[in-house]
């Protein structure tokens, strides 16, 4: 972890982006990642810019980072946002395996401006029956039909895959 300093540096630079992402048609949120060698990538929102609902600060950050260090894992690097990552930022956070998140604002203070995602918190704590938008299993009805693993089988089988 960063010294208070350092994160006290790199948590104003994502306030400043998002500070001149809303000066240009974008969303109040600004990202940074720190790589563990020093390198820096940012990230806007461009929801509303790009027409993309996962264009999010955080994850063109971490597309960013990854594209730059030509990598998908971000192992060592440390997350700077203007806000409380949503539960997509904070997973994608997790998928690229970056070790810390700091951030500014928190949610509720998103919220209070209408950029409320308490919804989706409380997605996840309810019963997978009750949930506002069924996700269901898929179940093979026909003898044609390709098995639920087949894809995971063909993954398994293949010698130059790359694991993540």
């Amino acid at each position: 972890m960063e010294s208070p300093q350092k994160q006290e540096k790199y948590l104003s630079r994502a306030i400043d982006l998002a500070i001149r992402n809303v000066d240009n048609g974008g969303g109040p949120f600004g990202a940074l990642i720190v790589t563990a060698d020093g390198r820096e990538f940012e990230g806007l929102n461009r929801v509303t810019a790009t027409n993309d609902p996962t264009a999010h600060a955080e994850v063109t950050a971490i597309r960013a980072a990854c594209a730059g260090i030509e990598n998908f894992d971000l192992t060592g690097a440390t997350l700077y946002t203007s806000c409380e990552p949503c539960p997509m930022c904070l997973a994608s956070a997790l998928w690229a395996r970056v070790d810390s998140v700091v951030f500014a604002a928190d949610r509720h203070d998103a919220a209070a401006v209408g950029f409320d995602d308490a919804e989706f918190y409380e997605f996840f704590d309810q019963p997978v029956a009750e949930r506002s938008m069924p996700v269901v299993q898929y179940t093979p009805v026909g003898t044609d039909a390709p098995t639920p693993t087949a894809p995971f089988e063909q993954w398994t089988n293949l010698e130059s895959r790359i694991e993540y």
